[in-house]
């Protein structure tokens, strides 16, 4: 977005994050084209503040990517902790709908339509292929999308969802335990998914270029959804074959915990 010289806010609770990107785009922090925010995207009262910022610094806003994640909740359902569970949906439903609600507010008081992409999960199109409370968060943006595309249409601000499949990012490295050559042989096409192949999607459904277009989900994930049943297994992404409970934060700084062993064997729940 920076490089088509777009002004880009960026909003992140990881300060060392933010402080990384300030410094990857020196010039364009300096332009005042790119603008961070360290704010909790599940907080409302921090989630109005940095965009009703940006939209002042700016001079307005032409939309919103709701991107903001995190691994959630892993572990057989009858050990998963009910405070995970609220805390992976706070940050993957909740940050999406505070950033509609808010990014919305603003685009319908200029009156002149814009784009809000939000960003969901093939795990939210299958019911194997990865964590539970991840997998149903993310069912539920790819729902937000169709219901708020329907409610905002005749404001002309269109909603899209984009649904990656196994992309490389810090929160499913192509190292370790997972190499490519899995994410390559896990789905049709020959090589693993980047975030350049995601954000080409991203560019698209944020610019103009949408047109007549809203109320879509476009799946990035090289024929990973078409593979069938037993995605999860298939690709490592089924969190019951780790045989422990505990929450992944992501990349919000926090270390994942592990709270103890599953109760019941992988294939016994």
């Amino acid at each position: 977005m920076i490089d088509r010289g777009w002004s880009v806010g960026v909003i992140d609770l990881n300060e060392h994050a933010l402080a990384a990107l300030a410094e990857e785009r020196a010039e364009a922090t300096a332009e005042g084209r790119l603008v961070t925010s360290r704010a909790d995207v599940s907080a409302e009262p921090e989630m109005q503040d940095a965009v009703e910022s940006f939209a002042g610094g700016f001079g307005g806003l032409d939309g919103i990517v709701n991107n903001a994640g995190v691994g959630g909740a892993f572990g057989p359902v009858v050990d998963l902790r009910v405070e995970d569970w609220d805390a992976t949906f706070a940050v993957l439903t909740r940050g999406v709908f505070l950033g509609i609600k808010h990014t919305a507010r603003i685009l319908i008081r200029q009156g002149g339509g814009g784009s809000i992409v939000n960003v969901g999960s093939a795990a939210g199109m299958v019911g194997d292929a990865g964590p539970q409370a991840y997998s149903a968060a993310k069912a539920a943006v790819v729902h937000m999308g169709r219901v708020f595309a329907a409610e905002l249409a005749p404001h002309r601000i269109s909603v899209n969802t984009v649904n990656p499949g196994l992309i490389e990012t810090p929160l499913n490295p192509t190292s370790g335990s997972r190499p490519e050559s899995m994410f390559a042989t896990a789905q049709p096409w020959p090589e693993v998914g980047r975030p350049e192949h995601l954000a080409q999607a991203i560019l698209f459904f944020a610019s103009e270029e949408t047109g007549f277009i809203t109320g879509e989900a476009l799946c990035i994930d090289g024929g990973l959804t078409s593979v069938g049943a037993r995605l999860g297994t298939v690709t490592g992404t089924n969190s019951l074959g780790f045989g422990v409970v505990g929450m992944n934060h992501g990349t919000t700084g926090r270390k994942p915990e592990v709270h103890g062993e599953a109760s019941a064997p992988p294939g016994e729940v």
